[in-house]
């Protein structure tokens, strides 16, 4: 067992793990070969739902990665209007987030959801720093964090 940041990190057989877990892994591992062009692409090819890829994405680690990622995951409703999500992926590209994932729903009443995986491990300001300036973003009703690893 290993500590560090209040969390605590096991190393596990693979055999041991549920399904669901290896899946997470393999998801992972697809995408970061290029083997896969999506999330959507990767799950299907898996056999796993999206719903459960994302309930465990960022507690699954290969063991050669260990925790040198920083993953802030942001949801944010934004105004349905051109330029907005361009404009967020700039502000967070200006200051050397690295989007790692973007899930976007199709607006409805003028607003849409979006979550965003930005690798924050080289980021120029504090992650504090980085939700107030895309808080400012003309168009963005609101930015809230629903995940913090690393």
């Amino acid at each position: 067992m290993v500590e560090g940041g209040g969390k605590r990190y096991y190393l596990v057989r693979e055999d041991i793990l549920p399904e669901a877990i290896r899946k997470t892994a393999l998801v992972k591992e697809l995408l970061a070969r290029g083997e896969a062009r999506s999330v959507h692409e990767a799950v299907e090819m898996v056999g796993l739902s999206r719903s459960a890829f994302y309930k465990y994405r960022d507690g699954v680690q290969p063991f050669y990665e260990g925790s040198g990622r920083q993953i802030l995951t942001l949801s944010l409703l934004l105004e349905d209007r051109a330029g907005v999500l361009s404009t967020v992926l700039n502000t967070i590209a200006a200051e050397e987030g690295n989007i790692l994932t973007i899930n976007q729903n199709i607006p409805l009443a003028g607003v849409a959801s979006v979550s965003l995986a930005v690798d924050t491990s080289r980021l120029m300001v504090p992650p504090e720093k980085l939700i107030a300036s895309l808080q400012l973003i003309r168009g963005v009703r609101k930015v809230e964090v629903v995940g913090r690893t690393g």
